[in-house]
């Protein structure tokens, strides 16, 4: 594996009051996909202490649509516990030249498979996956093959079968405009992308499809593009049975991709897939941002993952007046108390903290604000509360509960 010059550092935009962003440019060769450029968003010198999450950008874009995500208001307080790799597949790097044209463009499998060589040289043991589109069958692919590396995954706009998208795309995208659109990549992109806004007697199609065609080609190859398109329509379908990993399918209601993924989820086992519905958005990441990131965040949670960050609508020192007193009751009634914990302490992922019955008691946590929702299958001896049956359930609509709490039996 060849090894890159001295990362890129640079600043992204922060607050005053917080420290400099800190972005890293890698170069790192693979087996199956060649060079991929990799854009780190945070520091992982600190991944102990952080959440560390891989993303793989959707077709027609690159890492800035997941960088840009990220730095959005409404992931604040994820990004400064976290770290992020973001992955740009051959080709997508800002301004990359067009590939050579006997480079062989990697499968999804492929891309799938090599993201673990991604972690190697970056010396990262464990990621949640983010990704959207073409980026989330990538990942999906990474968790099966590499269950032993992936906390979760979490999808956007997931699907299953290659002849499914094709066929939709046929069907409503060509018949807009009729002969006016040749079957090209770039029409299939906006259909991908925009589906929801393009179809129908929308009055601003035009302009929607006029302002994505110059933001396509501000920085990205065309050629390129064309083959991670072509990658993708050429993929072997994909199921997640058998995954060993938990995973959230999201999706917009408005999504012409919705109803594969909801296809993706009935044919899997809900004890490790839950799917989430956002009513009135189709470009998730766009429409409702807000949402996605609550989504990601009480994910995280249930895998242990960052349980300092508290929900909106939560009071902050409610949320951690037994997190850092480590007050709590156990089965008989009595009053038991731990050392506190610092926040960074309470931030790492720590595998025998995760589980509630790590000890011989069963505890009681009563007018609790929690600050990760419980596992998707209650300890013995512990009943769910109404919210938290309603979050796990399969059918689960856009409804966010602000606390968690648990009650025996």
């Amino acid at each position: 594996m060849s090894k890159p010059g001295t990362p890129k550092h640079g600043v992204g935009s922060s607050s005053a009051a917080a420290a400099p962003e800190k972005i890293s440019k890698y170069n790192i060769s693979t087996e199956k996909c060649g060079d991929l450029t990799v854009i780190v968003q945070g520091d992982l010198s600190q991944q102990e202490k952080r959440a560390v999450f891989i993303t793989v950008h959707d077709l027609g874009c690159n890492h800035n649509s997941f960088q840009e995500f990220v730095s959005s208001p409404c992931m604040t307080e994820i990004k400064e516990r976290s770290c992020f790799i973001h992955v740009d597949v051959p080709g997508h790097a800002d301004n990359a030249d067009a590939l050579a044209d006997g480079f062989p463009f990697p499968s999804l499998q492929a891309l799938g498979e090599d993201l673990v060589t991604v972690l190697d040289y970056l010396h990262v043991k464990y990621v949640i996956g983010l990704g959207e589109g073409a980026g989330a069958n990538v990942l999906a692919r990474f968790g099966l093959a590499h269950p032993s590396r992936a906390l979760g995954l979490i999808l956007i706009n997931a699907t299953g079968s290659a002849a499914s998208v094709l066929q939709s795309f046929k069907n409503k995208f060509i018949s807009w405009k009729s002969d006016e659109v040749a079957q090209s990549a770039e029409s299939f992109l906006m259909y991908h992308k925009f589906g929801h806004q393009i179809v129908g007697d929308n009055p601003d199609k035009d302009k929607i499809v006029a302002e994505y065609q110059k933001r396509l080609h501000r920085s990205l190859n065309s050629k390129n593009i064309g083959l991670y398109v072509k990658a993708f329509m050429n993929r072997k379908d994909l199921t997640l049975k058998g995954c060993k990993v938990d995973v959230i399918l999201i999706t917009g209601m408005l999504s012409p991709y919705a109803s594969m993924v909801e296809k993706l989820h009935r044919d899997v086992e809900k004890e490790r897939v839950t799917i989430l519905k956002i009513e009135r958005a189709g470009d998730v990441l766009a429409d409702a941002p807000g949402k996605v990131a609550q989504s990601i965040l009480l994910f995280c949670k249930g895998q242990g993952l960052l349980t300092s960050v508290v929900m909106p609508g939560v009071d902050r020192g409610r949320a951690f007046s037994t997190a850092s007193s480590g007050s709590f009751e156990g089965a008989n009634g009595s009053r038991r108390l731990s050392r506190g914990i610092s926040m960074e302490d309470y931030d790492k992922p720590n595998i025998r903290r995760l589980s509630i019955m790590n000890t011989k008691h069963i505890f009681v946590f009563k007018s609790v604000y929690m600050d990760a929702p419980p596992p998707t299958k209650p300890p013995r001896g512990v009943k769910y509360g109404k919210d938290e049956v309603n979050f796990f359930k399969p059918s689960l609509k856009m409804l966010f509960h602000s606390h968690f709490s648990l009650s025996t039996q």
